[in-house]
């Protein structure tokens, strides 16, 4: 499942690799020998690029993002999806090439940007199209990306469309997307005494059922936050976005968190920790530490992306059933992200239309590809997480109701969050050194009883103004 996680593992730090990083060659699998460039392609003969794709035409895809063979489920879907689509595209080969650890890896990525070598196909998330754009990476597939070419495209979220779009050219299409809610454990809910059903909808709310949580005693916190690795700062930011706040101001030139809404994150975050102690004793976490505590019923909630269920039941272990979900407390926005495939620079006409006619059958076709829940139930993945899920009017009623046919898990779990739908908010510019600046408010509110939260957020302001002058 290519999953929002894989977005929230980056790490600025990790960047400065980069000039350390020598390029290997991605693990290579597919149907033929053929290379990867156009030498002897036989093209369609249509150089209308809004044209469909001409079944005779002859390329070969290199794609990332294959599953690896540890994913044996994914990687069987991934083969039988390539052989149907050759049904009707005999002539083009999918060259798929997969890595042992996460799709993304931001010092791989960086250079391979920087080195050209992207494959024809690649993967990146929401995030990336700066960074793509200022390499010069990316093809601009507006004119490739059609009503004919992709069937569904009225029915996908404009948001998530506009992502992936600058200044108003279409250079991806998605595959997942995620907006951040409240993840709990229903079973630590039900023994504090309180309705797993109807999680917290106000931060006074999360302060108070977390105190109960707590109170369960036997090392159990009610409240987990992030504070190492950028994620600190990745939540602060959801966590500004929940009440009104924002982390850069509309020019993206200046830090906006130094301010009433600012100081009401920290205070409230600081209280928890230190006036109720109900956030545990442990701190300096990151991605994968909150989803260890509440996967052994060590934690009662925290801010999550859905598919972190999926993660938690087939990589930790953890029911199903023991989760729920509800919106961001407070409401007023969500962080919202995800993932997607871009087509690389330069590659041919050809190239470009067997790409979006790959994608479009592969993640934007409902009832095939990854949204063809009937086979994922039978291959033993989950169904029923409330995501990737773009889609609007006809094709929404399709898909849902066909997640609930086929759904692995108790899906009236997921009704609060389901049910009150809040707006999804982009991360900010130059995210991750945001970010890394804002995982020290984070950390000094999380281990520094006597944390002076202005001095935090002046410190953390400038920091921030200075990295984004950089632009």
């Amino acid at each position: 499942m290519r999953s929002a996680r894989f977005r929230r593992a980056r790490t600025a730090s990790a960047l400065t690799l980069v000039s350390a990083l020598t390029l290997t060659a991605l693990s290579a699998c597919g149907t033929s020998s053929s290379n990867d460039g156009d030498t002897g392609s036989q093209g369609s003969g249509n150089s209308d690029p809004a044209a469909p794709l001409d079944p005779k035409t002859k390329v070969t895809l290199t794609i990332d993002c294959m599953p690896p063979t540890a994913k044996a489920a994914e990687l069987k879907e991934w083969k039988e999806d390539v052989a149907a689509f050759n049904k009707t595209y005999p002539n083009i080969t999918i060259q798929g090439r997969s890595t042992a650890g996460q799709c993304l890896e931001p010092p791989r990525f960086t250079a391979m940007l920087k080195a050209k070598s992207q494959p024809d196909v690649f993967y990146t998330y929401f995030t990336d199209l700066p960074q793509v754009l200022d390499n010069d990476g990316a093809q601009d597939i507006s004119a490739y990306v059609t009503d004919k070419t992709v069937p569904l495209l009225k029915d996908i979220d404009p948001d998530v469309l506009n992502s992936l779009k600058q200044d108003g050219k279409l250079y991806g299409l998605p595959t997942s997307n995620y907006r951040m809610g409240l993840l709990v454990n229903r079973k630590l809910f039900q023994q504090a005494g309180l309705n797993p059903d109807t999680p917290p909808r106000t931060w006074d709310e999360v302060r108070s059922a977390a105190k109960k949580i707590a109170g369960l005693g036997n090392g159990v916190a009610g409240f987990g936050e992030y504070s190492a690795g950028n994620t600190g700062g990745w939540h602060f930011t959801a966590q500004m976005f929940s009440i009104g706040g924002e982390v850069v101001d509309a020019s993206g030139k200046k830090a906006a968190f130094n301010n009433d809404l600012g100081k009401q994150v920290a205070t409230n975050l600081h209280a928890m920790r230190w006036q109720d102690d109900s956030m545990g004793k442990t701190q300096l976490l990151k991605w994968g530490d909150l989803q260890k505590q509440i996967a052994t019923d060590k934690l009662g909630m925290f801010l999550a992306a859905p598919d972190d269920i999926a993660y938690m039941v087939q990589q930790l272990g953890a029911k199903y059933e023991n989760f729920g979900m509800g919106p961001i407390p407070g409401e007023k926005s969500t962080l919202a992200g995800g993932n997607s495939y871009m087509v690389k620079k330069g590659i041919s006409a050809d190239k470009v239309k067997a790409a979006v006619a790959w994608l479009n059958f592969k993640n934007l076709t409902v009832g095939k590809g990854q949204f063809d829940w009937s086979r994922t139930k039978a291959d033993n993945l989950p169904v029923g997480v409330p995501q990737p899920n773009f889609w609007l009017n006809a094709s929404k009623t399709k898909d849902d109701a066909a997640r609930v046919q086929h759904a692995t898990m108790p899906i009236a779990n997921f009704k609060a969050y389901m049910d009150n739908p809040v707006a999804g908010k982009t991360e900010p510019p130059k995210a991750q050194e945001v970010y890394k600046v804002l995982d020290d408010v984070m950390s000094g509110l999380l281990t520094n009883k006597d944390a002076d939260i202005a001095k935090l957020l002046a410190t953390a302001e400038t920091q921030v103004n200075q990295v984004l002058a950089t632009q």
